[in-house]
């Protein structure tokens, strides 16, 4: 097991500009647990806003938890000092999700990518260079650009760099954090077959965040998803896609385009708004939404487990899973009161939307 998280809590404070302290926290990831194993790819899916950069960065301690615990490598660095970390740091690295924000514009490339080996004072002068090179060639640039600034690049090119730069010090774990997100569609096939190549000659391990379900479909071993801070269901890619058991999961992948035009599938349009992650609802954090919920879903909270004859690999978190052979058509949810539970003592749009901000600014 190369990663385990425990509870993991991330919560960011709620700044006021009133002279009242606000003791309000934005829930961005609330009590979340997963493993992930040798040389697999476990996907991360959800939602803008929903926790998926915020849960990458606590894995890789970027921010401090709040509570929980990360065991990497069998060591727990929940709470490990800077000195203590430092070492482990060249056993995993984040893929940025913008090739354009995350490389310094002012210098050259050969620098950016070489940055790992000055940081760790390992290799330096011409040892540093030819590695550098072998790097971007691996990679599938031109070794000879290594003069270059970032902007003679292209926006897959500069994304290949940052894969180049990740990848220097050999990690065991890499977190893909939305990695072609910002890329044309003629470019992401590229870098997600170069991923796939690196995988497996140098024997990594991602975890791969998106919003893109096709993506994530096409390159993981095993699904997560995430719901307002979250884990609603994982597990192995077939079943998630072929049997989503979680009212939120089968809707999303209603929405997924098929190959075949001709294959019908009845799109599951969900009603109302993801609710505000300072006020999350209680009990089941979808049922605002859910067309299955009931009275249980507001006052209890689901446990992630294996449900009736699933195995234990694919856990769902929901009081009343989709059976197998349930069509989840309409999406109108079935407890009162809806409005009021979507929109907990927000008092106008202008607050909503000003939490919202502020809910994507601390978990995107």
């Amino acid at each position: 097991m190369v990663l385990s998280i425990t509870d993991v809590v991330k919560h960011f404070p709620v700044h006021s500009s009133s002279l009242r302290r606000n003791r309000d926290v934005v829930h961005a990831v609330d009590g979340v647990s997963l493993e992930v194993r040798q040389g697999e790819t476990l996907g991360l899916v959800g939602e803008t806003g929903c926790g998926k950069s915020t849960l990458a960065r606590c894995i890789t301690r970027l921010f401090d938890l709040t509570s929980g615990r990360v065991v990497f490598e069998g060591q727990d660095i929940s709470r490990m000092n800077a000195r203590h970390l430092r070492p482990l740091r060249r056993e995993m690295q984040i893929i940025f999700q913008d090739p354009y924000g995350s490389l310094n514009p002012k210098r050259r490339v050969g620098s950016i990518i070489g940055d790992p080996f000055a940081i760790h004072r390992l290799q330096s002068g011409a040892e540093r260079k030819r590695q550098v090179q072998e790097l971007m060639e691996l990679v599938g640039l031109n070794p000879e650009h290594f003069n270059r600034f970032p902007a003679e690049f292209s926006g897959g090119q500069r994304q290949r760099i940052g894969v180049a730069r990740a990848l220097a010090l050999r990690p065991k774990l890499v977190i893909c954090d939305e990695p072609v997100s910002a890329l044309d569609v003629s470019i992401q096939a590229q870098v997600l077959n170069l991923l796939s190549d690196l995988q497996q000659q140098l024997g990594l391990t991602y975890v791969f965040i998106s919003h893109d379900l096709s993506v994530v479909g096409h390159v993981s071993d095993r699904v997560a998803l995430m719901y307002l801070g979250k884990i609603v269901e994982i597990a192995p890619s077939e079943q998630m896609y072929g049997r989503p058991r979680h009212p939120y999961a089968a809707a999303l992948l209603s929405a997924v385009p098929r190959p075949d035009p001709r294959a019908g599938r009845d799109r599951i349009i969900l009603a109302g708004d993801v609710p505000s992650p300072v006020h999350p609802p209680s009990g089941c954090r979808f049922h605002p939404r859910c067309p299955k919920a009931q009275q249980r879903c507001v006052d209890e909270e689901p446990v992630l487990v294996a449900r009736d004859g699933d195995d234990l690999l694919h856990a769902t978190a929901c009081h009343f899973p989709i059976a197998v052979t349930e069509e989840l058509l309409h999406a109108t949810p079935t407890i009162a009161e809806t409005e009021r539970v979507i929109e907990p003592e927000l008092g106008s749009a202008e607050a909503l939307s000003e939490l919202r901000d502020t809910a994507e600014g601390g978990t995107r």
